[in-house]
């Protein structure tokens, strides 16, 4: 099959197409025409037989972007069996086939219906074949071939990232690099020059250049200085064709921003300052600020602030505010204007962060001179000490003094200073003071066990400016006297064992006193040498500030007496001693052989039985036994119901017991006692439980006779016996009891069951008049009356 194209007019297309014709069979057999070839069947000779091939081409080239009136000629395919008679069909499948390429099925040319944009889609792949029109049936083998979109120069270049910020140091070398910037063309960089980019700057000369080739900007001046411009706008152009004439260009634009270098030194506005402090500035304050100005920005320009001169050095000191880079003026001592009036400080300013390229231009720092005035103000009194501490012993009579403070006017006018002590509200006023001396005196007994320790503040003003107060603190310690006996340290509970030895320590005492160390201990134990020697009990001083108490005989007895009482005297260590007297209990109790308490007081009395914890424990266990036997009894007994339902509805009074709810007057479930007394009736009188029998009452003299020859207990014997052994019998959900009650007493029947057998005036005929409910008590008493008058 031939392909032609219109693309081959151009010369390189011609060579292709030339290469094509020759070699085209051999480097594409995608497309390759194959005829005449001839299968080998075996058994016989390999007969090869040279094809006819036409000519192979695998590609077209249609223009983009194309905007005229008429479909746009692709080329053509033409098959060697093609007579030019129609009697041949071109097909075209594939991508685009039918709805972007058409071909002509008789002549095989095949056009493009619509503008194509190689940027969308660069190429499109499609298969071609002939048939015969006659037969369709194919004449040559299907051929792929690929039409391509060449490229027109229709797309401009972009940068697709900026617009750009950059920055760059300041005072920089010319030609230092700033920025690459780079623009894309969509356009095929393969064919011509349609993707071929160059730079150029529109805006931002002299200051910056632009490589035309790899796009990156340098600076095209030497020291460029911040502090004169810092913010620059560069417009860079891409052109495309190489930037010739008609290429299509796009642009950009390039903030570039100076960024500071340390190249200036602080600078102070003036030389000199003058200064103004009051001598009653508080030591440790700001009493002013000075700063030197620097061109620099962020780190450059951070310095530092030092005296480097003057009388003031020791008085004064100087930080530096990294906020601001102001240095900060600060009293050291406190200022007197009565001794010096003024001081001189020299205060220098430098930079803290150097750039050693730049130290030719100058030293990076600065000095001034700083005066100080020391302003004359009237000061408040000063107190002779910060502090003072005073000391007054417990129980002292009201009015002693405690000790004196001092405070003077420091000014030359040498004022008379007042005193008194600044209470708060909630303070109690145990101190006053006097208000021309400063002495401090007691206006309460003062109790150290209550409060040890007071703080007060003590004020001092002058008499000519009230006003004006100075404050200082004064403790006050109270001093201990022995005014506090000892007493024991607690409440001790005292065991002694029946089986005690004498001499035995039973227990260790212990004793506390509320004075201060040198008046409690050494506490001294013994016994009150007023009363007679205790023939139980004895006590011993350890000398440690303990005390045991200890054994004079064998074996103690509770029976005898379970509970002994010891005096004993505690004596402290002060001056003069002070002694209390306490009484201690000992209690009997019986022990195990290692000491260990068994049991005190009441349970003595059962030991004495010989009944341990073991027994008790088991004669309780018994009780709670029976008790709970003897409730579990009372709770069947209450919860036991009546075993008989009697029906006041059943005219026949049957005696029935359910464990179910009945199904009304409907329910025929009932039993009959009549059954019971004779059995050959019962077994006639077998009624459908589904509706109501039809009962004929027999002459009721034959029924009497009859009831009086059957033995009821036997009946229920058979019947029962009769159940248990039948196998077809269905369980039923009720429970009918039959229950034997032995032979007939003397005093007879109060049932109204033999009512039959006597005589009786009641008419019973009204009960015909009640209704179909009654139906059956009627005929029933009519028979019956019926049966007493005959």
């Amino acid at each position: 099959m031939k392909i032609t194209s219109t693309s081959c007019i151009c010369p390189v297309l011609v060579c292709l197409c030339f290469v094509q014709r020759c070699y085209g069979t051999a480097h594409h057999s995608s497309i390759k025409v194959t005829r005449n070839q001839t299968k080998h069947i075996e058994g016989e000779t390999e007969v090869h037989h040279r094809p006819k091939r036409g000519w192979v081409w695998n590609q077209f080239f249609v223009l983009e972007e194309h905007m005229g009136p008429d479909p746009q000629y692709v080329g053509k395919l033409h098959s060697n069996s093609d007579k030019g008679d129609g009697s041949v069909k071109y097909i075209l499948t594939g991508e685009g086939a039918g709805t972007i390429f058409i071909i002509d099925d008789t002549t095989g040319d095949i056009h493009s219906t619509k503008s194509l944009d190689r940027e969308q889609k660069t190429h499109y792949v499609l298969h071609a074949q002939a048939i015969d029109r006659r037969t369709n049936k194919p004449l040559e083998p299907e051929s792929e071939f690929i039409i391509k979109v060449q490229d027109i120069n229709d797309n401009a270049p972009k940068f697709t990232d900026g617009p750009y910020i950059v920055t760059v140091p300041e005072m920089s070398d010319m030609g230092t690099s700033v920025l690459q910037v780079t623009a894309t063309d969509a356009d095929d960089p393969t064919y011509g020059n349609s993707a071929r980019v160059v730079y150029s700057i529109l805006q931002g000369q002299p200051y910056f250049s632009v490589d035309p080739k790899t796009g990156v900007i340098r600076t095209a001046l030497h020291n460029m200085d911040r502090e004169a411009r810092e913010h620059y706008s560069v417009v860079i152009q891409a052109k495309d064709m190489a930037g010739q004439v008609g290429g299509l260009s796009g642009s950009t634009t390039v903030n570039i921003t100076l960024t500071d270098v340390n190249d200036n030194p602080p600078r102070f506005p003036q030389k000199h300052y003058q200064l103004y402090v009051p001598e009653s500035a508080q030591v440790g304050s700001a009493v002013g600020k000075i700063k030197a100005n620097d061109a620099d920005t962020g780190s450059n320009a951070d310095m530092t602030y030092s005296i480097i001169n003057g009388d003031g050095i020791g008085i004064f000191s100087i930080s530096t505010d990294k906020e601001t880079r102001e240095g900060i003026l600060s009293l050291k001592k406190p200022l007197n204007y009565e001794k010096k009036k003024s001081y001189t400080l020299t205060i220098e300013g430098a930079n803290t962060h150097l750039d050693f390229r730049f130290s030719h231009l100058g030293p990076f720092k600065d000095a001034t001179m700083l005066k100080i005035i020391v302003g004359d103000v009237d000061e408040p009194p000063l107190f002779s000490m910060p502090s003072y501490v005073m000391e007054v012993y417990e129980n002292a009579k009201i009015g002693t003094v405690v000790g004196t403070v001092l405070a003077q006017d420091p000014d030359s006018a040498n004022s008379l200073v007042r005193y008194f002590i600044d209470y708060n509200a909630e303070d109690d006023r145990c101190f006053n003071i006097d208000a021309n001396t400063g002495t401090i005196r007691t206006t309460k007994v003062l109790d150290r066990e209550e409060t040890p320790w007071y703080n007060i503040t003590v004020a001092a003003s002058e008499n000519d400016n009230p006003g004006l107060l100075s404050h200082v603190t004064v403790g006050i310690r109270v001093l201990d006297v022995n005014d506090n006996p000892p007493e024991l340290a607690r409440e001790y509970d005292i065991v002694v064992c029946e089986n005690s030895k004498p001499g035995q320590v039973i227990h260790t005492i212990s004793a506390t006193d509320k004075d201060d160390f040198a008046n409690g201990p050494r506490f001294n134990f013994f016994l009150d040498e007023r009363l007679s020697i205790n023939p139980n009990f004895t006590l011993k001083d350890n000398e440690d500030n303990t005390a045991s108490i200890l054994t004079r005989r064998r074996r103690f007895s509770r029976t005898i007496q379970d509970v002994y009482y010891l005096p004993i005297m505690i004596s402290d260590g002060g001056i003069p001693s002070l002694s209390s007297s306490s009484t201690l209990t000992v209690r009997v109790c019986a022990c195990e052989r290692d000491g260990r308490v068994r049991t005190c007081h009441a349970e003595a009395f059962l030991s004495s039985a010989g009944l341990s914890t073991g027994a008790l424990i088991a004669i309780l266990l018994c009780v709670v036994i029976l008790l709970a036997i003897v409730v579990l009894f009372i709770t069947l007994r209450r919860s036991k119901k009546e075993p008989l339902i009697i029906s006041e509805e059943d005219v026949r009074e049957n005696v029935v017991t359910y464990d179910d709810e009945g199904g009304g007057e409907e329910d025929t479930e009932a039993f009959d006692i009549t059954a019971l007394r004779n059995p050959s009736a019962a077994e006639e009188l077998k009624y459908r439980r589904d509706i109501r029998p039809e009962v004929k009452l027999t002459p009721r003299h034959q029924t009497l006779s009859t009831l009086e020859s059957i033995d009821v207990q036997e009946f229920i014997k058979q019947k029962l016996a009769e159940a248990d052994l039948d196998p077809s019998v269905p369980p039923y959900d009720s429970l009918q009891t039959y229950a034997y009650e032995g032979q007939r007493s003397e005093a007879g029947s109060i049932s109204s069951l033999d009512s039959a057998t006597t005589q009786s005036d009641q008419d019973y005929h009204y009960l015909g008049d009640w209704g179909p409910e009654f139906k059956k008590l009627a005929e029933l008493y009519g028979e019956i009356e019926s049966e007493r008058t005959t």
